[in-house]
């Protein structure tokens, strides 16, 4: 970080101390502050990381001793266009709503705990292969308008810079305005999808290796459309990475 930059966050971080106090957002009762995304220890505590085994596929994890790999149910059923999707944390119930409120009541404060939970499983995990650059999924211009920001674009700005992987914002469009998912079958999310995404005009990849980038990971659905489409655009492979794996 420049020497220009230290004083910026400096004044942004007691800044956000006047408006939020250094208090845990979660719990109310612990200390926790700025650098720790207003989520202390006892609350950091019930976060699960996700470790083996899981589908070698999606990435979804299971209990018990199993040392083969595995595809789940779920892959096996779906027609899926990425090549693997991995997440670091399961989407628990303090997961899930630390994600709502950043995403849908600008709860920006909680953006850097959400990043580290990311890096400390992605950044090694992609340090294994060359990749060749960063791809948030991107929100309809109505939806980005409505909710001022994507999330998906702001966690990869901050893995990009974990990992040194560049960051395309521009490549992938969302041109269909799709309901949320949230309440959707399998099958209605995959429907739901369905010529939601399109690349920008005259877009070649020439086998790039692109990584995905989302918050949470359910289905696959949203995330296999968007690779689904990088790859008629000749990518090589389409990875994906997630904050969050629901169960």
């Amino acid at each position: 970080m420049t020497d220009t930059a230290c004083p910026i966050k400096r004044w942004l971080d007691t800044g956000l101390g006047f408006l939020y106090p250094e208090v845990c957002q979660m719990c109310g009762n612990e200390r926790a502050g700025t650098s720790e995304g207003f989520v202390c220890v006892t609350c950091w505590q019930k976060v699960r990381f996700i470790k083996p085994p899981f589908c070698k596929r999606c990435g979804l994890p299971y209990e018990g001793d199993i040392n083969l790999a595995f595809e789940c149910k779920n892959c096996r059923e779906m027609d899926l266009h990425f090549s693997t999707a991995r997440s670091s944390v399961v989407a628990g119930e303090l997961m899930l709503e630390v994600i709502h409120r950043y995403k849908y009541q600008r709860a920006l404060w909680f953006e850097p705990f959400l990043a580290d939970l990311l890096a400390r499983a992605a950044v090694p995990d992609l340090a294994r292969e060359k990749w060749d650059m960063l791809v948030p999924v991107p929100l309809h211009p109505a939806k980005q308008r409505e909710r001022e920001f994507n999330q998906a674009e702001r966690l990869a700005t901050r893995l990009s810079r974990a990992t040194g992987l560049p960051m395309n914002t521009k490549l992938l469009r969302r041109v269909k305005p799709t309901q949320t998912q949230t309440r959707l079958t399998k099958l209605q999310r995959a429907e739901n999808m369905q010529k939601a995404f399109a690349l920008r005009e005259d877009t070649k990849l020439n086998g790039a290796r692109v990584v995905l980038l989302d918050d949470v990971f359910t289905t696959g659905a949203t995330t296999s459309a968007c690779a689904k489409v990088l790859l008629a655009a000749g990518a090589g492979n389409v990875c994906v990475w997630t904050v969050a794996r629901g169960l």
